[in-house]
């Protein structure tokens, strides 16, 4: 008979960050357990649930016993099993024996390697109760959780103390034990708003009945429930006001894991708290006390803020007034730090810089903020834009990382260093370039915008990378703890995405330069070009390009990254062509004859070694396509050089279908190899086609 199962483990609160993947986790084990053993019909749906003292999944159509089934096991081969007289061999012997039953009745079935001995039984479908407690017991040893721990006397560990187990098939609980409890059909409802212990009379009522309880155990459906009920307060408090700003999307997923019935509160603090700059308000609210701030339609900064408390009360104001008063504490202290730090110029802080360590074999915070100066000139010389306010903003780059805001919110560096630097009278392009030197924040956030940012930026980066990578730190497996590829990844849109005329090995090889001699690799910079490619790889999966478009580009090494997105969509273009696949063939064709051939002895054709009629005219339209797209290669029409290079196609096809590349003939046979490699040169400008697939 099929039933729907309910699964559910209550415990104490469980990690707010971790709740939503160990939701997924146990629902996806216990319901693939079951599956594995026969226990669930076609039809069957997993449902998971999740509040911070519970994980459970309710699955549709679980049967009460197994069907019967054959088990089969794969034995020796005959050849194996059997000695020259026919006897059984001890392989086989074993292989019986571990099956239970005699050497002479085992099964002989033929296959593609010859016959082989099958061991076959009918085996009678077992009770559910025999074991779903294993099924459970087994997914939550598989669980994300970095760490575990004991409680009480028993041996059971979790990663926080269990307090009841419901297994409850239908009406029926199934008996059984996970971590040390005896299974129940008994949960728990809120911890202040419910009547206490709640009897669970069947498995797909296990929603609604805690609904009555005050918990709503759907984690969506709570998270929604959150979503709108923000929606509906900041509505109330204007129109055009809004929550979600700052991290307000990983804040609200935090919150609804730390509640399980979630009602939306509405608190103000004093208007004079605005005049500190409202990041430092912001992130005081939403990473300390897990508030939602709230704007008006201009993003200016309203002195109110939105709280999801775990209670409906009759009174809130009383669980306001203390939210307040909290709320008043943390942002008096950031008022005090703002009002310190302007106490003292960011310049006058640069000279303690000598005594904050940037990496031990690096040397300190000063001395990288020295290279940084020397190598954002120099970016900003070549992007036209004004060396000495690069020069300025490099220098007082890591300024704030010695004022008190910033050591209590580690997030606020860069942000905080503007507003000093606007208060000190710095100007406005260096104090952009001061906030925008860790531009792109995320994947997908804003570019820094002007040159003087941009040149602070990619030299933040281009240190980064040179120092960390040329002593040897390069990222390993998913360890990265210095941010490589997310810092190449930084460099990678820049020159890309601002069409910025640098050469990235002129860039990396500057950057080594400005280190003392022998602190990093002699290799490092080529290393890193290497490193750099392979994060461009993705980033162009982002942007919709097949991966044989990129190998075609990216294997030819290119230094000018700006110019990879024009050469891409030049490619996609011509790959749409008639002439495309074939050409792409012949390339193909070419590279395998060149490599067989151990290379060709250059590119400088000989015409009076053209034999025959084929490789002449081959020859003659090579000539003529080098000299039509010089000019589009030199202005980056990338997609006119390609399809003029489609007009080769004719010639080429002749040549293929009449000369024989390696005669005998030495002399001939070395030209006809530097034509077909001036032939794949030419191509090889914009893209390798030899790599497209058909």
């Amino acid at each position: 008979m099929a039933e729907s199962l309910l699964v559910e483990l209550l415990t104490e609160e469980l990690p707010p960050k971790a709740l939503s993947r160990l939701m997924e986790a146990f629902s996806h084990h216990i319901f693939e357990g079951l599956k594995d053993r026969g226990f669930l019909l076609a039809g069957s749906e997993p449902q998971p649930f999740a509040t911070p003292r519970r994980l459970a999944v309710l699955i549709s159509q679980v049967l009460d016993k197994q069907p019967d089934r054959v088990v089969e096991r794969k034995g020796p081969a005959v050849a194996a099993g059997l000695d020259a007289d026919g006897k059984p061999t001890p392989a086989l012997l074993g292989f019986a024996k571990s099956c239970g039953m005699e050497a002479s009745k085992l099964e002989r079935r033929g296959g593609d390697k010859g016959e082989y001995f099958v061991y076959s039984a009918k085996q009678k479908g077992e009770l559910l109760k025999r074991h779903l407690a294993p099924i459970v017991e087994a997914a939550l040893k598989k669980l994300p959780v970095p760490k575990t721990m004991r409680w009480g006397d028993g041996e059971a560990q979790f990663v926080r103390p269990a307090h009841g187990v419901v297994l409850l098939h239908g009406k029926r609980v199934v008996a059984g034990t996970v971590l040390g409890l005896p299974s129940g059909n008994k949960t728990r409802g809120h911890r202040f708003l419910s009547k206490g212990m709640l009897t669970l009379k069947n498995a797909r009522d296990y929603d609604r009945s805690l609904k009555q309880e005050r918990v709503i155990a759907d984690f969506e459906a709570r998270r929604d429930m959150i979503a709108r009920a923000l929606d509906q307060a900041a509505h109330k408090l204007g129109a055009g006001v809004r929550w979600n700003i700052g991290r307000s999307a990983d804040l609200i997923d935090e919150v609804n894991s730390i509640v399980e019935f979630p009602v939306v509160l509405t608190g103000s603090f004093d208007d004079a708290f605005l005049e500190v700059p409202k990041e430092c308000l912001i992130i005081s609210m939403q990473q300390h006390q897990k508030y939602f701030p709230v704007a008006d339609a201009h993003g200016r900064l309203l002195p109110r803020f939105l709280f999801v408390s775990n209670m409906k009360a009759a009174t809130p104001r009383y669980i306001i007034a203390g939210n307040e008063r909290v709320l008043r504490a943390r942002l008096s202290d950031a008022r005090f730090f703002y009002d310190q730090d302007r106490k003292q110029r960011l310049d006058a802080r640069v000279p303690r810089l000598a005594n904050v360590v940037y990496h031990n074999k690096l040397g300190s915070q000063l001395e990288r903020v020295q290279r940084l100066t020397k190598l954002a000139g120099e970016i900003a010389q070549l992007l036209g834009g004004d060396a000495s306010f690069a020069e300025r903003a490099a220098t007082l780059a890591k300024a704030d990382l010695l004022t008190d805001m910033v050591g209590e919110f580690p997030e606020l560096q860069g942000i905080m260093g503007r507003y000093y630097a606007l208060h000190d009278g710095e100007p406005a392009m260096v104090a952009d370039a001061i906030e925008q030197q860790y531009f792109p924040r995320g994947a997908g956030a804003a570019l820094p915008e002007h040159p003087v940012s941009l040149a602070l930026a990619l030299a933040d980066r281009l240190d980064t990378l040179v120092g960390i990578f040329g002593i040897g730190l390069s990222p390993t497996g998913e360890k990265d703890p210095f941010g490589l590829r997310r810092a190449a990844l930084g460099v990678v849109r820049m020159l890309a995405e601002r069409g910025l005329p640098l050469d990235l090995m002129e860039l990396l090889s500057r950057a080594r330069a400005h280190f003392p001699a022998g602190v990093v690799a002699e290799s490092v910079a080529q290393d890193l070009h290497g490193f750099v490619l392979e994060r461009l790889k993705p980033y162009l999966r982002d942007q919709g390009f097949e991966p044989d478009e990129i190998d075609a580009v990216v294997s030819l090494n290119p230094t000018r990254i700006d110019q990879v997105p024009a050469r891409m969509k030049a490619l996609r273009e011509f790959r749409a062509l008639p002439e495309a696949e074939a050409l792409a063939a012949a390339n193909k064709r070419i590279r395998n004859i060149l490599r067989q051939a151990g290379g060709a002895p250059g590119d400088i054709v000989n015409p009076g070694l053209l034999k025959e009629e084929a490789e002449r005219r081959l020859a003659d339209a090579v000539r003529d396509a080098a000299q039509a797209i010089e000019p589009l290669l030199a202005a980056a029409r990338y997609t006119e050089a390609l399809k003029a290079l489609a007009g080769l196609r004719p010639a080429v096809d002749e040549f293929f279908d009449r000369v024989m590349v390696m005669v005998e003939d030495s002399a001939v046979r070395a030209n006809r190899l530097s034509l077909l490699a001036r032939l794949s040169d030419l191509f090889c400008n914009v893209a390798d086609i030899s790599r497209l697939q058909g």
